[in-house]
């Protein structure tokens, strides 16, 4: 038994609905206990690097980590979550799938979120990172390449609209900011889960994109015609840079086309994640939005 764990189990019943089964789950009150130390750790890279785990906060997102076959290796949810059926039922969903749920004060829950009003549910997760080899590359696909990008925030808000528009997988270029840090994964709104993210140096990623025969074009300052008059092709890969610095010359000499975003007002620019949007459902648009919801 680990530190901090001596805690007598919390009993969920389903009787409200009319069914017999109970699920039984361990119980945590201190934060001097191991797997709390653990989950408290992934705030930070180096223990999500050793560890292969990350931390999705909220009932929300486990749910849709679940529904794309995601299971937990930890779920720790608060007392009063169990109150709920909707919450209660998944937090024995997850269990009956395999993963370790417990029950926690809100003293631990606020020290593992490092909130002082914390969600009920905390789940932790390994990680998934998909190769480029892994891509199919048949027939018409659409990715999106993210070189160097810093801000978890837009990173997150990337993958939310690549899945939104149908994008087949978005590539981390070079030194780009953890995909898997509590800011990224809260932006991307439970995204992260059905969508492929691979990561890549740019030599390999332009080697895999040009064997795929996937054409690339990068929204540039240096662009030479406007985003919706590109010649997107069957496959192709929407190329972002860095939000202050953009692309390397180059990297921009790799493209097949640079466009630029057409603006009216006294702004010098588009926010990253905006500008990604711009980019993502031009494409989108010219498959006449194939495959969207009715």
């Amino acid at each position: 038994m680990t530190s901090g764990s001596s805690e007598k189990p919390v009993v969920h019943s389903d009787s409200p609905r009319g069914r017999s089964e109970h699920a039984t789950f361990e119980h945590i009150s201190s934060t001097a206990n191991d797997t709390v130390k653990l989950l408290k750790s992934l705030d930070r890279k180096k223990a999500r690097s050793e560890s292969g785990l990350f931390l999705a906060e909220g009932a929300r997102l486990a749910e849709e980590a679940l529904n794309n076959g995601w299971l937990p290796a930890y779920a720790l949810a608060g007392v009063g979550a169990l109150e709920r059926p909707q919450t209660s039922d998944l937090l024995a969903r997850m269990k009956k799938a395999g993963a370790r749920v417990l029950t926690a004060s809100e003293k631990v829950l606020v020290s593992v979120s490092r909130k002082d009003n914390p969600q009920t549910v905390i789940t932790a997760f390994k990680q998934r990172v998909t190769s480029l080899s892994d891509f199919p590359s048949d027939g018409i696909r659409r990715w999106v390449a993210l070189y160097e990008v810093r801000d978890p925030g837009n990173l997150g808000t990337v993958v939310r609209t690549s899945d939104a528009a149908g994008v087949d997988g978005v590539i981390l270029i070079g030194q780009t900011c953890d995909p898997f840090s509590v800011e990224a994964v809260r932006a991307t709104m439970g995204s992260l889960f059905a969508m492929p993210i691979a990561e890549a140096s740019f030599e390999e990623f332009n080697a895999w994109r040009k064997s795929a025969g996937a054409r690339m074009v990068a929204a540039s300052m240096r662009g030479t015609h406007a985003h919706d008059k590109a010649d997107y092709g069957q496959r192709n890969v929407v190329l972002m840079g860095n939000e202050q610095s953009g692309l390397p010359p180059a990297v921009e000499a790799e493209c097949d086309e640079l466009v630029r975003i057409p603006m009216m007002g006294k702004a010098d620019s588009l926010n990253l994640a905006s500008a990604a949007s711009v980019m993502i459902y031009e494409v989108w648009r010219g498959r006449s939005y194939a495959g969207a919801r009715t």
